[in-house]
């Protein structure tokens, strides 16, 4: 009898305290959050944008769309995220089809970890989950 192999996708998501840090500092506490949160409803509809411009193959513009989604997340110290927004532009710039699809997989992936809400861009993130997501991710690290 055949072995059935199940794949799990896990990985650490990371975020960068001293960009969170220097947030807080330049802006003060409460509007670092309301940045953070207006960051995380933005990444959220360029995630649906991404998904749906690939889907239509619209390859230069899923590349310079991904490119402004990871330096947004890196401004808001979301740097794993930032960094699988970064492959799928370069998957995308060199024209490779597999990997633009498995780099946008994965960057969905690292999105809903993140709690960004892509499949409703028009509904803004519960700014108590967004907030509770980054709060204990600073505390475990």
């Amino acid at each position: 009898m055949p072995l059935l192999a199940i794949l799990r996708h896990e990985e650490r998501v990371t975020l960068n305290q001293d960009s969170l840090a220097t947030l807080c500092a330049e802006l003060g506490e409460a509007e670092a959050e309301r940045m953070i949160l207006r960051a995380m409803e933005d990444l959220g509809a360029r995630l649906t944008e991404l998904q749906r411009l690939a889907d239509e193959g619209h390859t230069v513009t899923v590349a310079r769309n991904a490119r402004r989604m990871a330096k947004l997340a890196e401004q808001v110290g979301l740097s794993t995220l930032a960094s699988v927004a970064s492959d799928v532009g370069q998957a995308a710039e060199v024209g490779n089809d597999a990997a633009q699809a498995a780099t946008l997989a994965r960057l969905v992936r690292t999105g809903e970890k993140k709690g960004i809400d892509q499949h409703d861009a028009t509904a803004p993130a519960d700014p108590l989950h967004v907030l509770a997501v980054l709060h204990a991710e600073i505390e475990d690290a």
